[in-house]
């Protein structure tokens, strides 16, 4: 993404980042606030949010920002050669290491280092992580020489960490070493203001490299972008506009550019969220209709009813919501209205699981 497109920095917002609304605005707040410091930060968010992009901004805006900035996607590789990209190796080694090679915590010494998908690592090679987070020491593979590195650690995840640790499948102590200050960044479902913001962004970032003239949107191009529940977030709109320009036969960028994922499935998804939200708003109505048609002969019972065909309605509320949202939880709950451990312990409450 060329950051030379990016609007004036009137709304406190980033360099290359692109969103004036108020969940970004707290992203940018954090990320200015922690940047100047050295301390590690933990990057949270959906797969396609932009985290390498704060990531990026924080290493610019700090006093590392002429060091250099080293990029690990921890995610794919496996892990011995991890090991190897990270900490180095020495002749010998192992098959195939001909030469001596530097590790990306070396190549990073007096910069930053971003750790993308952490995630994905093993808890033995967290075990080697560990010690560089604590000690700023580490040894290449096959190595026994101890070498100390002034590197600041960025790292990743679009997982849960604490989940994991649960699970079994992350080391606490890390956990605790990376998240000394979490940002999370908000999915693009969140953050539907910032959505013609982008699209303009991206529409003249396109067309100047495919040297076309797509300048108009149709109104209706930017409602459905706005009712999409975006699994793929930023990154999926980007894919999107960059067809767009491709694809478009004039200036104007209309409906039949957009992907069916999108134009099949806005109405539903806009008429699921309305439809949730009145369909809650009656439960109570419902219910005491139930009550006054007699159906419960006392006021414990009239109670019970009650609590039933809330619970009823509610289930079969969120069963549907659930299958307009492929099962994703995440989606689910911000179509209901509420938060995504709220939404896990009622699936768990009424079986659907």
């Amino acid at each position: 993404m060329n950051a030379d497109l990016s609007p004036p920095n009137d709304s406190g917002s980033l360099p290359g980042i692109i969103g004036s609304s108020e969940p970004m605005k707290r992203v940018y707040q954090l990320t200015r606030q922690v940047a100047k410091s050295d301390a590690s930060v933990l990057l949270l968010g959906e797969t396609g949010t932009g985290k390498e992009l704060i990531a990026n901004a924080i290493h610019q805006l700090s006093n590392r920002k002429s060091g250099p900035f080293v990029k690990v996607n921890c995610g794919a590789l496996s892990e011995n050669l991890l090991e190897s990209e990270l900490f180095g190796h020495v002749r010998g080694s192992f098959t195939g290491a001909v030469n001596n090679r530097t590790g990306r915590f070396e190549a990073a010494h007096m910069g930053t280092i971003f750790l993308d998908e952490i995630n994905s690592t093993t808890l033995q090679l967290q075990v080697k992580l560990l010690r560089v987070l604590q000690e700023r020491q580490l040894e290449r593979v096959g190595d026994t020489q101890t070498i100390e590195v002034d590197t600041r650690i960025l790292a990743a995840s679009n997982r849960d960490l604490m989940d994991l640790v649960r699970e079994g499948l992350f080391r606490e102590d890390v956990y605790w070493r990376l998240n000394v200050v979490p940002v999370v960044i908000p999915p693009l479902r969140e953050r539907r203001d910032d959505i013609p913001e982008l699209v303009t962004f991206f529409l003249n970032h396109y067309n100047e490299i495919n040297d076309r003239y797509v300048v108009h949107i149709q109104r209706d191009v930017v409602h459905a972008l706005q009712n999409y529940h975006w699994p793929g977030n930023v990154r999926e709109l980007q894919n999107y506009v960059e067809r767009a320009v491709v694809m478009a036969t004039g200036d104007e960028f209309t409906m039949e550019l957009l992907p069916p994922a999108v134009t099949d499935t806005s109405a539903i998804a806009e008429a699921v969220t309305s439809g949730s939200t009145a369909i809650k708003a009656d439960l109570d109505t419902l219910a005491n209709l139930v009550v006054q048609e007699g159906l419960a002969s006392s006021a414990e019972e009239e109670e019970n009813l009650h609590g039933k065909v809330v619970d009823r309605v509610e289930k079969e509320l969120i069963e549907q919501v659930l299958k307009a949202c492929d099962g994703v939880q995440t989606r689910a709950a911000a179509k209901l209205g509420i938060n995504r451990n709220t939404l896990h312990k009622k699936i768990r409450d009424y079986g659907l699981e």
